[in-house]
């Protein structure tokens, strides 16, 4: 082993532990957001910001730096030594882009940004439940400020929002986002037009009850038929579904049981989309940057391809509406194809995660331009409800009633994640691009699904997405699987051709 193998070594080691750290830091906000006792919320807020501010001093002490400048220049990027191989030039690459980012930002800061949000968590869960908006109001008011000052640290060009955007989604900008989204605005409200003018399906066998103890036991069978590895995950319930990867080998979603059947099946399928990522990293290279996904618009592409282009589609649910049906007896006599038509029923929701997938990213872009809004000080905390009313009006022709079902259904604000909303739509256009080329790519697709058949949609997305990890960017990854760059064409025609079909 030459000398320059033996740094990237130390290097590999140090960054090793600060994975190790994320994962518990991971497993902490997990255990939040499902079993933590109400009244612990104080000390873990404690806990995750010591544990933060450690980790990002891991990543920005002084000898840690200088490992990594044995190796590569910090300010050009250029390698200093060819002696290694490509694997460990790319994760260099990688740590030092990592490095540049954190570095800006002082310990303090990340801190109090940490135990703020975790109060916030907290405060939003609260004012969520009691339909009290003043109750999360000054802490969304402190996530704000400290938002457009991580933005100062990060440093920007246009606008505070490019900093922001850039940690989930790198190279993305707020003008991007804005060209990306005037035109895709557009598009979906001319579809939509063109629906409410017909007549809707009845959906009113959907309304339930459907006993939640019967919805736990086909949430189980669902699980059986993704296969989802229960001997390194596990499903559990929250008040906002989501998923955690602490490891490859160890990963966490959970759903949310209530009188709305679907919705308990959506966000398994969702939340599995995610998992079978965080499953299937390259873990041979975990403890370094290339065991990590590339951005969160390429994760979200893959939960919204199991949700919405697999798990709407008729071929899924020739196979699965039986077990449905054998678990609910109210929906024995209605057909599969009333089911289907009902399910995927265009309906401006006040709920994101219950809306049709129609009308989903103009959720997206309403939160998008409220956040713009309130970096730039034109919508001020305490003023948020009326904003959000008067723009889910505009967008959706539609009013809530009430906050919860409002500006308090979201739980990222109160995360701190200011940059993160835009994300899921593009991951609705990743989805819809990818899923266009693996139907061209494999004649019997329609056929696998109504057999119950997984695997070839499983195999293709694990060989072509998931075992890159971080190697390849977003771009790089669509590009290469598509054979075209992003664009908006796929998504608009699947929805096009959908909704004609279903409205016929």
């Amino acid at each position: 082993m030459n000398k320059h193998q033996k740094s990237f070594e130390r290097l590999f080691k140090k960054h090793e532990k600060i994975v190790t750290l994320k994962g518990i830091l991971s497993l902490l906000n997990w255990d939040q957001e499902t079993y933590l006792p109400p009244g612990a919320i104080d000390v873990r807020s404690h806990q995750t910001a010591e544990l933060t501010a450690l980790i990002h001093k891991m990543k920005t002490q002084a000898n840690f730096k200088n490992n990594l400048e044995e190796l590569i220049n910090l300010k050009t990027g250029k390698l200093k030594t060819q002696k290694l191989t490509d694997i460990q030039k790319k994760t260099l690459e990688l740590m030092r882009k990592d490095y540049v980012k954190y570095a800006k930002i002082p310990v303090s800061f990340i801190h109090k940004i940490s135990k703020t949000s975790a109060l916030a968590i907290n405060a939003w869960a609260d004012a969520r439940k009691k339909n009290d908006y003043k109750i999360f109001s000054p802490f969304l008011k402190k996530i704000i400020d400290f938002n457009l000052q991580k933005a100062d640290f990060l440093g920007y060009e246009d606008h505070p929002y490019d900093a922001l955007v850039d940690q989930f989604e790198p190279k993305m900008t707020a003008k991007k986002l804005h060209s990306f989204f005037q035109k895709l605005k557009p598009a979906i409200k001319n579809i939509l037009d063109k629906i409410q003018k017909k007549q809707e399906p009845d959906t009113s066998f959907l309304d339930g009850p459907f006993s939640k103890d019967k919805q736990r036991v086909l949430a189980k069978v669902l699980l059986d038929h993704l296969k989802l590895d229960l001997s390194h995950s596990r499903m559990d319930e929250s008040a906002h579904p989501f998923s955690t990867g602490i490891h490859p080998k160890d990963v966490r979603i959970t759903t949310r049981i209530d009188k709305d059947l679907l919705s308990n099946i959506t966000s398994i399928l969702h939340e599995c989309g995610h998992a079978f990522y965080e499953r299937n990293l390259p873990i041979e290279y975990f403890g370094s940057p290339i065991c990590e996904s590339t951005s969160l618009s390429l994760h979200e592409s893959q939960s919204r391809l199991w949700e919405v282009f697999i798990g709407k589609s008729f071929s899924f649910w020739k196979f699965f509406y039986p077990f449905v049906q054998k678990h609910f007896g109210s929906l024995e006599n209605i057909s599969l194809q009333k089911f289907c038509k009902a399910m995927n029923k265009v309906s401006p929701n006040f709920i994101r995660i219950e809306s049709d997938e129609l009308t989903y990213c103009l959720h997206i872009i309403l939160r998008f331009e409220l956040e713009l809004e309130m970096l730039e000080k034109k919508i001020k905390a305490k003023d948020l409800p009326e904003a959000w009313n008067h723009k889910m009006k505009v967008l959706l022709g539609i009013t809530p009633k009430t906050n919860a079902e409002g500006c308090l259904q979201d739980i990222h604000w109160s995360c701190g994640e200011f940059g993160y909303f835009p994300t899921y739509a593009l991951g609705n256009v990743i989805a819809a691009q990818l899923f266009d080329t693996y139907t061209t790519l494999n004649a019997t697709w329609e056929r696998d699904l109504e057999d119950g058949n997984l695997d070839p949609i499983k195999n293709w997305l694990k060989t072509n997405i998931h075992r890159h990890g971080r190697y390849y960017s977003m771009d790089e990854i669509v590009k290469m699987t598509t054979k075209r760059p992003l664009s908006i064409t796929s998504y608009i025609q699947y929805l096009n051709n959908k909704y004609a079909r279903l409205y016929a």
